[in-house]
């Protein structure tokens, strides 16, 4: 079979039967067949300036990033700030018992917990705080002196475990019974979690945060022993502040018996206090103190007789006060004649016979 030579044939597919064909097609298999590409491929000349493409939002741990924003202050502030909406705390009442897991004394404003323990926060607010509103649980240290470093768990803790990669390691508080959680890190490094306000269930007057501290506050290469405090605020979805409350925690194995003996330190200290700052009253002089025996009382007596009578009762007892009184004068003199210390006194015939 003769085929035709190069030059003969005519490319069936070239760049002018391309353009050709291109125009034959209809607009309406154009777009939908472009429609269903990356919408990156569309053609800019036909889509509006104002268009804008339906971004889903992106998910991090679980949560959507339209949350607050993360605070960027560098020493987070500790002072309590109810707000408007008068944002109020609540622990349960456990007890100082061996077997408890968490408890809370008010008299400290500290919370005793074991690590990794489900620890319940009870949130109160007056009225209901705007759409889009969120909790947010940080942990910083107490001290003047730490203040400004990073509260995170120690090297041990921080290897992971199983089933614990749904929040960052290094974090030292995590939020049960949620999957809105998130985990965030500010421009300082401080460590935050953050969950959606949820408005309180029907028949309850509070919502409720449950927390878990995933280390002890004695653990070498983490707190080291350094008192923590726990911030609780409640922001707005642009990240304005609604309201603040701060508490100390202490994570340790028997909450029970820490929170007992803080208790009983308090007590004595503030004992020891009332002592100093109670004012020491000067004793007066025997001179200014009127004697109940020496004060002179006069009172009318009717008819003759009972004042007679009455009188002879008097002097009778003044002369019992003075035989009193000569008696121990009379004692105190012949006190005064014994010699000191060993020295006897010579009897006449005791220097006669020598």
């Amino acid at each position: 079979m003769d085929l035709p030579s190069d030059g003969a044939m005519e490319p069936p597919l070239s760049q002018e039967t391309f353009e050709d064909l291109w125009s034959l097609l209809p607009a309406s298999n154009i777009q939908a067949g472009m429609l269903g590409s990356d919408p990156v491929l569309l053609p800019l000349s036909g889509v509006p300036q104002d268009f804008e493409y339906p971004l889903t939002a992106v998910q991090e741990e679980g949560v959507s990033s339209t949350f607050a924003p993360v605070p960027t202050s560098a020493v987070p502030s500790t002072e309590d700030y109810p707000g408007q909406h008068a944002l109020k705390l609540e622990f349960p009442q456990n007890g100082t018992a061996k077997s408890v897991t968490c408890t809370y004394s008010p008299d400290l404003n500290k919370l005793f917990c074991q690590s990794a323990k489900t620890c319940p926060v009870m949130i109160h607010v007056q009225s209901v705080p705007p759409g889009g509103a969120v909790v947010r649980a940080v942990a910083v240290y107490k001290k003047s002196e730490h203040v400004a470093e990073v509260v995170r768990r120690c090297p041990h803790h921080e290897r992971s475990e199983h089933g614990d990669d749904f929040a960052p390691r290094n974090h030292l508080i995590r939020v049960e019974g949620t999957s809105q959680a998130y985990y965030s890190e500010d421009a300082n490094g401080r460590h935050s979690a953050c969950v959606p306000y949820e408005v309180p269930q029907v028949g309850s007057e509070c919502t409720v945060l449950l927390l878990n501290y995933m280390c002890n506050s004695s653990c070498m290469g983490g707190m080291n022993r350094r008192p923590i405090m726990t911030i609780i605020t409640l922001e707005s979805k642009e990240g304005l502040l609604l309201g603040r409350r701060s508490f100390e925690v202490r994570i340790c194995a028997c909450p029970g018996r820490d929170r007992r003996t803080e208790e009983e330190n308090l007590e004595k200290k503030e004992q020891k206090t009332s002592v100093k700052r109670a004012p020491v009253m000067t004793p007066l002089s025997d001179s200014t103190l009127p004697k109940k025996e020496e004060e002179i009382f006069m009172f009318k007596v009717k008819g003759r007789e009972r004042y007679e009578m009455l009188k002879r009762i008097n002097d009778a007892l003044e002369s019992q006060d003075n035989l009193q009184k000569l008696a121990m004068k009379c004692k105190k003199c012949r006190e005064d004649i014994k010699p000191k210390k060993g020295k006897r006194l010579l009897v006449k015939d005791e220097q006669d016979s020598e």
